[in-house]
């Protein structure tokens, strides 16, 4: 099955670039771009991709408002990856508790940009280990608990928590199943059922949710998937 992608950054050379490294490959396609975000969601609409890749700072409107809108209209399963620089940057947060599956460096290189949407088109999330922690660290360090974000913890089972818990220091499945001493596909089934509870879309909401509620908190573990 093809990917179909848009490109979404005000720099024609960016987009130009992400596109190329992309269409290399047989199992994706660039169905179109966008230089800003009142862009990106008509030509979302129309194109109707798996994966967007957006560009934070851009005019006219920016990626993360562009992100709010695109996941809240969508009427198909469609992921948005962050496109952000090396400096942690607070709107990546802000976009990934919109809904963002991923968010990666513009200096990624080509293999790990290909792997990251696939991983993303696949339905799986990936936050680039390092600056997750950095990132983490600057907007949660010092911030009370989100008291909506605490009560909602309480609609999980303890065997949940505990691999919500597990998502929010970085572990993937093999390893919560190693840590928790539990089979592979009972790892799956909590997950999906404490997605289900929270409202969580994946596993990078699922880090941001675990730290806004005080369960995890801010340290040295990098999060990386």
């Amino acid at each position: 099955m093809t990917i179909r992608v848009v490109v979404v950054d005000d720099q024609e050379l960016v987009r130009d670039g992400f596109a190329m490294v992309l269409d290399h490959n047989d199992d994706i396609d660039v169905v179109g771009w966008a230089a800003n975000g009142l862009e990106a969601m008509q030509v979302v609409r129309d194109e109707r991709p798996d994966v967007v890749l957006m560009d934070i700072r851009m005019p006219e409107m920016d990626g993360l408002e562009a992100t709010r809108r695109i996941l809240s209209d969508a009427d198909w399963e469609v992921r948005v990856v962050i496109l952000t620089t090396f400096d942690p940057d607070e709107y990546v947060y802000q976009a990934l508790r919109a809904g963002a599956s991923a968010f990666v460096l513009k200096d990624i290189p080509r293999a790990e940009l290909v792997a990251a949407v696939r991983t993303v088109a696949d339905g799986g999330a990936l936050l680039a280990p390092s600056i997750t922690r950095r990132l983490i660290d600057r907007f949660t360090r010092g911030l009370a608990s989100d008291t909506n974000a605490t009560k909602r913890l309480e609609r999980l089972t303890e065997r949940e928590t505990e691999v919500l818990t597990a998502i929010g220091k970085g572990l993937n499945n093999a390893e919560i199943s190693e840590e928790l001493y539990i089979g592979a596909s009972t790892v799956k089934s909590h997950i999906n059922s404490l997605f289900t509870k929270l409202g969580l879309r994946d596993r990078a909401q699922a880090v941001v949710f675990a730290y806004e509620s005080g369960l995890i908190e801010p340290g040295d573990q990098d999060v990386g998937y």
